[in-house]
């Protein structure tokens, strides 16, 4: 199964994911994979990137750290994939020389690959159209990738304040997501 989440920064689309990926995985015969694409080279991203960790501890992931070239990834059979995130993924793509077909042949390869993956995406296009240049480069194509990622997923939600809303709904729910987020 293919779970896409999207969602601005800070908005409980990682917490979610991670839910989706455990519940996913319970039973799998394959390993529960945490893809990090973030080149983390400052302080905040390096802040970020411990705070990720804290939050994923203990909860079975394996991490590996790969912010471009996903299709020369070597995933192991049965294989449940959390990808964090696409938006950075573009970047690093779109930036670092792979381009937008790199970006998409890497997608395609874990959807052909992983036995479950849950994408994480964002929500950046909040900006308008007078964007130029670069930028206007990547926004296009990371709104191609997710849309993409949400026409492959068997599920799909835009996530606000930790609460998914799918635009298309799951058959069945991880049990912290039916959980009320406040007591």
């Amino acid at each position: 199964m293919t779970v896409y989440l999207e969602g601005g920064n800070a908005c409980g689309k990682s917490r979610l994911g991670e839910e989706w990926a455990v519940f996913l995985h319970r039973g799998s015969p394959g390993p529960l994979l945490y893809l990090a694409t973030m080149a983390a080279g400052d302080r905040e991203s390096l802040r970020r990137v411990a705070r990720h960790r804290a939050a994923r501890a203990g909860k079975g992931f394996e991490t590996i750290e790969r912010p471009k070239a996903l299709a020369g990834l070597e995933l192991p059979p049965g294989a449940t994939v959390l990808l964090e995130d696409l938006g950075n993924l573009s970047a690093n793509e779109l930036f670092g020389g792979g381009g937008e077909a790199a970006l998409t042949g890497g997608l395609e390869h874990l959807f052909s690959r992983a036995r479950h993956l849950v994408i994480i995406g964002n929500s950046v296009f909040e900006e308008g159209p007078s964007l130029t240049g670069e930028l206007e480069g990547y926004l296009r194509a990371l709104s191609k990738a997710q849309a993409l990622c949400a026409a492959r997923a068997n599920a799909a939600a835009e996530v606000l304040c930790g609460i998914p809303l799918w635009h298309k709904p799951p058959e069945e729910h991880p049990p912290a997501e039916r959980r009320p987020l406040c007591p």
